[in-house]
């Protein structure tokens, strides 16, 4: 099949090697672009291959705590300049607030809900985007709710480019933070190697297997390796296993049991995460309107 040029960029940009390596791998993977990944990662060659990595829409997250209930919410703007404003940080703490006391199913019913006498949280969003001259879009949000024995333990980061909502079973509201912090600042998958999905480990053993590096050695031996890998990945995406991040010297499993605790849950948003940007060549645009 045809692989385009965009194909090839975006590919490159994920994996930061060589556009002709890119298109190669494209080409193997009939297109596929998970699998032209995993390809480049077997032959040693992707230096960055997650999801989501690439940031794009601008805005800021938040948290709202009301008692033994926390929303925690994405607020996307066009640009960082109106995401700093104060019309902006106005309406992102209305609208988690809002959030937090309604609980909401989903982003449709909580725009439907009303903030004022004939005005819904939509209608505020509207209101904002005429004050601004930007489009305002409330992109997702989670409502948590926690039990007397719990701690929430929220975090924000980076001016609010990235927000992070713990809930712990004891401990207390300062180690729980302390948690949200390295949620924020780590970035984990899952609570736990426990909760990692059957596949996603059969995926990763399977590229493992693949690395040209293990070509030829014994399939004891390369199994053994591949164990000893599988179980580095896990610890890198698993919250409780990987080094926390105040104190390297334990893991987060570790500190959270020092601190009389467990983690039970934890919900991470950074901006923009997963939408892709328009990229706009200033120069581009500067000859179009002269022209």
């Amino acid at each position: 099949m045809a692989i385009s040029a965009a194909q090839v960029k975006e590919l490159r940009d994920k994996t930061s090697v060589g556009m002709m390596d890119a298109k190669k791998a494209l080409v193997e993977a009939d297109g596929d672009m998970e699998k032209a990944i995993d390809l480049l990662r077997e032959k040693g060659m992707a230096k960055a291959a997650k999801k989501g990595d690439r940031v794009a829409a601008e805005g800021m997250t938040y948290v709202a705590v009301d008692g033994n209930k926390a929303a925690i919410i994405e607020l996307n703007s066009e640009t960082d300049f109106v995401a700093g404003n104060a019309e902006f940080n106005d309406l992102l703490k209305a609208v988690a607030n809002t959030i937090v006391a309604f609980a909401p199913e989903n982003v449709e019913a909580a725009l439907a809900l009303e903030v004022a006498s004939g005005q819904t949280l939509n209608d505020k969003i509207i209101g904002t985007t005429q004050i601004t001259g930007e489009k305002i879009t409330l992109r997702r949000f989670a409502v948590i709710e926690k039990s007397d024995s719990e701690n929430f333990g929220a975090y924000s980061h980076l001016a609010g480019s990235i927000s992070s909502l713990v809930v712990v079973e004891g401990a207390s509201e300062a180690a729980a933070k302390d948690i949200a912090m390295h949620v924020a600042a780590i970035a984990p998958q899952y609570v736990s190697d426990d909760e990692v999905p059957a596949e996603v480990v059969a995926r990763e053993k399977a590229v493992q297997l693949a690395s040209e590096d293990l070509a030829g050695k014994p399939d004891n031996i390369k199994e053994k390796m591949v164990e000893g890998r599988i179980k580095k990945f896990l610890a890198e995406i698993s919250l409780l296993d990987q080094a926390f991040v105040k104190n390297s010297d334990q893991t987060v499993a570790q500190f959270i049991a020092s601190q009389n605790g467990s983690v039970k849950s934890f919900v991470r948003f950074q901006v923009g995460d997963g939408i892709e940007k328009k990229v706009t060549d200033l120069a581009e645009e500067v000859a179009k309107q002269l022209g």
